[in-house]
């Protein structure tokens, strides 16, 4: 489900993406699928270090903004720096939602969402898959 009119630094076709991700990492990362809360291996995680994106291994979020939302998915307040991510406007299940995705490759990460109360300092929630990230330990 990425944009296919936009250019991103890193392209494949759709059979190199198949190729190179396993089965559920290609329904979210390229078809904006979302893995079941409470599965994902980085929800409880609190190693330090710097999440990357699983198809292209850009850096997107920091450690130090993960925080724990009791959501079923990782939660980070910002990420790493905002030309890492871009903004979709979602409206797929009857509601308005930010979809966020890696500007390196355009797959799908998660959603943000604001205003829920976390007392973080943006007031902001990325809710992302575990799945559309790997974790490099500091």
């Amino acid at each position: 489900m990425t944009d296919s009119t936009k250019q991103y630094a890193v392209q494949k076709s759709e059979a190199e993406w198949k190729a190179q991700l396993s089965p559920a990492e290609f329904q979210v990362l390229r078809k904006a699928g979302t893995e079941r809360p409470f599965t994902g291996e980085y929800t409880d995680t609190k190693t330090v270090g710097v999440y990357k994106c699983r198809a292209c291994d850009a850096e997107l979020f920091r450690s130090e903004t993960k925080f724990d939302s009791h959501c079923g998915w990782p939660s980070f307040f910002a990420p790493l720096a905002e030309d890492r991510v871009e903004y979709i406007t979602d409206t797929t299940l009857g509601m308005k939602r930010v979809e966020v995705r890696c500007a390196n490759c355009g797959s799908h990460l998660g959603h943000v969402f604001e205003g829920e109360g976390y007392g973080t300092p943006t007031d902001q929630r990325y809710c992302i898959n575990s799945v559309s990230l790997t974790l490099a330990p500091q």
